[in-house]
C-alpha cells in the first residue's frame, strides 16, 4: 500500500520541522544587538527571548544577525530556527516582507499555497495553518522578530542621525 501524495508531503513538512526543531539554527543570544525583546505565548507557555543586530554598513540596511533563547513546543522552536534562517542576511525591507508572507500562510487556514522561493523550509509550516491552536506557536518569534526589528530600527536611525 502506497501513501497518498498529499501524506508524503505531510511527512516530509514533519521531518522539516523536526530536523529545526532537534537542530536550531542561531540559537542562543548573541551580541551585538540593538534591540532584545521577551515574547510569550500564554495559550500553551511558549516563550522566547530575542535580540536583533542591524546593519546599514553598505547604505542598505540588513538584518546582520538574529539569536534567540526559546522554550516550547517543537512548532514554536522549529519555526524561530525557520524564521532566522530566512532573514539573516537579508535587507531589512525584504526580511518584512517575507514575514508578511509567513503570516498570510499561517492565517490561510491551510487554503494558501506557500511560496517555497520566498518562505523556503518555512512551507513546512503550511499543515499547522489548519490548527488555529498551533499557529500562536508558530508565529511567537515572527512576532517577537518584527518587534526586535522596529525596535532596531529606531536605534539604529538615531544612531546615524545622532
Amino acid at each position: 500500500m502506497t501513501n497518498a501524495p498529499g501524506q508524503d508531503l505531510d511527512s516530509l513538512y514533519q521531518e522539516i520541522i523536526l530536523d529545526h526543531y532537534k537542530n536550531p539554527l542561531h540559537a542562543g543570544l548573541r551580541d551585538p544587538f540593538e534591540a532584545e525583546v521577551h515574547h510569550v505565548n500564554p495559550t500553551c507557555g511558549d516563550e522566547i527571548t530575542m535580540r536583533v543586530h542591524l546593519d546599514g554598513a553598505d547604505g542598505v540596511l540588513r538584518v546582520s544577525d538574529v539569536s534567540y533563547d526559546a522554550l516550547g513546543c517543537s512548532i514554536s522552536q522549529a519555526s524561530c530556527s525557520v524564521m532566522a534562517d530566512l532573514v539573516i542576511g537579508k535587507p531589512v525591507e525584504e526580511a518584512m516582507a517575507i514575514h508578511e508572507s509567513f503570516l498570510t500562510l499561517m492565517q490561510g487556514k491551510g487554503q494558501v499555497e506557500p511560496d517555497e522561493d520566498v518562505l523556503e523550509d518555512g512551507i513546512a509550516f503550511a499543515g499547522v495553518a489548519k490548527f488555529p491552536a498551533r499557529v500562536k506557536c508558530a508565529l511567537l518569534s515572527w512576532m517577537a522578530w518584527k518587534d526586535a526589528t522596529t525596535q532596531s530600527q529606531g536605534q539604529t536611525q538615531e544612531a546615524t542621525n545622532g
